[in-house]
C-alpha cells in the first residue's frame, strides 16, 4: 500500500525537476532575436514580416545601420529569414546579427554577431545576398533573395505601399550608433539565457505563442 502511494509522488517529482527533451520550437529563433535587438515589433514567421510592415515601418533596399534585413522564403528556407544590421562596410559589404542560421558545435538556434552578408545581385540593389555560414568559415555558396530592409522609424501616415526599390525617407536614417550600442550590449549580456530557451521562460510569451503559430 506505501509503495502504491509513493510511486505516483515520484513519477510528479520527476516530472517537475527533470528537464523535457528540447524540441525543434525550442530552439532561439532569428524573429524574436531579431525583434529584441532592432526594436522592429512584428510578430510571425519571417517570411511575413515584409508585407506587415508595409505602413508601419519604412521599407527600403538601402542597408542601414539597426535596420532588419528581410530574406524571402527561398528552397528549404520556407520560412524566410531576419537578421539585424550592424555596420556598413561598403556599398556591397555589411556585418549582420542574427540567430538560427550557422549550426556551430552541432547545435541549431545559436546567435552569430557581427557575420558578414555581401550583396551579389547584378545591378548592386542588395536582391541577392549571400551570408557567412560557420560550418565552413566563409560567405556561403547560396544566393539567397531579399525582399530589402525594415527600417526601425515608423512610416509617416497615409504613406502608402513602399517597395524595396524605394529610398528610405529621412526618417528612416541610421538610429543613433550609441543607442545601438546598448542594445546589442544588452543582447550579449542575456545572450547565454536566449540560447538555452528550454531552460527558462520566454520574456515576452505572447510574442513567443504568435511566433511559433505564424499569426
Amino acid at each position: 500500500m506505501l509503495r502504491n502511494a509513493i510511486i505516483p509522488i515520484l513519477l510528479v517529482l520527476q516530472a517537475v525537476m527533470l528537464p523535457t527533451p528540447a524540441k525543434a520550437n525550442d530552439y532561439l529563433q532569428c524573429v524574436p532575436f531579431a525583434r529584441e535587438l532592432s526594436g522592429v515589433q512584428i510578430y510571425g514567421d519571417a517570411h511575413s514580416w515584409w508585407d506587415k510592415a508595409a505602413g508601419v515601418y519604412q521599407r527600403g533596399a538601402i542597408p542601414a545601420e539597426g535596420a532588419v534585413l528581410s530574406l524571402a522564403s527561398h528552397g528549404a528556407m520556407r520560412l524566410g529569414h531576419v537578421a539585424v544590421v550592424h555596420k556598413i562596410i561598403d556599398k556591397r559589404n555589411i556585418l549582420i546579427s542574427h540567430a538560427n542560421w550557422s549550426p556551430i558545435n552541432g547545435r541549431r538556434g545559436q546567435i552569430e554577431r557581427r557575420v558578414a552578408a555581401k550583396d551579389v545581385s547584378q545591378n548592386n540593389d542588395w536582391s541577392r545576398v549571400r551570408i557567412w555560414y560557420a560550418p565552413i568559415g566563409k560567405l556561403g555558396t547560396t544566393t539567397f533573395p531579399v525582399n530589402g530592409f525594415i527600417y526601425p522609424g515608423k512610416a509617416p501616415k497615409n504613406s502608402g505601399r513602399q517597395w524595396a526599390s524605394a529610398k528610405p525617407e529621412t526618417s528612416s536614417r541610421p538610429p543613433n550608433r550609441s543607442l545601438f550600442d546598448r542594445r546589442l550590449k544588452a543582447e550579449l549580456s542575456q545572450s547565454a539565457k536566449d540560447e538555452r530557451p528550454n531552460e527558462a521562460a520566454p520574456t515576452d510569451l505572447i510574442g513567443d505563442l504568435l511566433d511559433r503559430l505564424g499569426s
